[in-house]
């Protein structure tokens, strides 16, 4: 028998993935961390109606460093979302489609979510 030789698909490690798409999946992944935040966000709802107790032992679990920083990263996926979702609507009018523009959006798009992030960090700071 003889073997054919066949042209190889480029490899994840060879092949260098566009910066559109890098970003089209770090989207995906905020939303799979926005579902589970959202469980996470009911569950600290029900303890509401369920008594001060449990209120406050959700109030000590939500304090703790880890956690803090668990909620931190859902708010910048929320407003990464929210970002990308108007870079969506740009697209959805036959906007932004062009090279260049799509670059310069993605980078907007990516200092817009740091930056709405660091407000709301500095806006809960202030309050309390």
């Amino acid at each position: 028998m003889t073997q054919r030789t066949r042209p190889l698909s480029p490899h994840l490690q060879v092949y260098r993935l566009p910066l559109t798409a890098v970003i089209s999946v770090l989207h995906r992944m905020t939303g799979v961390l926005l579902a589970a935040g959202l469980v996470l966000f009911v569950i600290c709802l029900a303890q509401i109606p369920a008594g001060s107790s449990s209120f406050q032992a959700m109030q000590s679990f939500i304090h703790q460093p880890f956690i803090s920083l668990i909620i931190w990263l859902m708010m910048y996926a929320l407003f990464f979302h929210l970002c990308h979702g108007i870079r969506h609507l740009f697209w959805d009018i036959g906007e932004g489609y062009d090279k260049i523009l799509m670059n310069y959006y993605l980078i907007l798009e990516l200092f817009g979510s740091i930056a709405l992030t660091g407000l709301s960090f500095l806006f809960v700071q202030l309050g309390s």
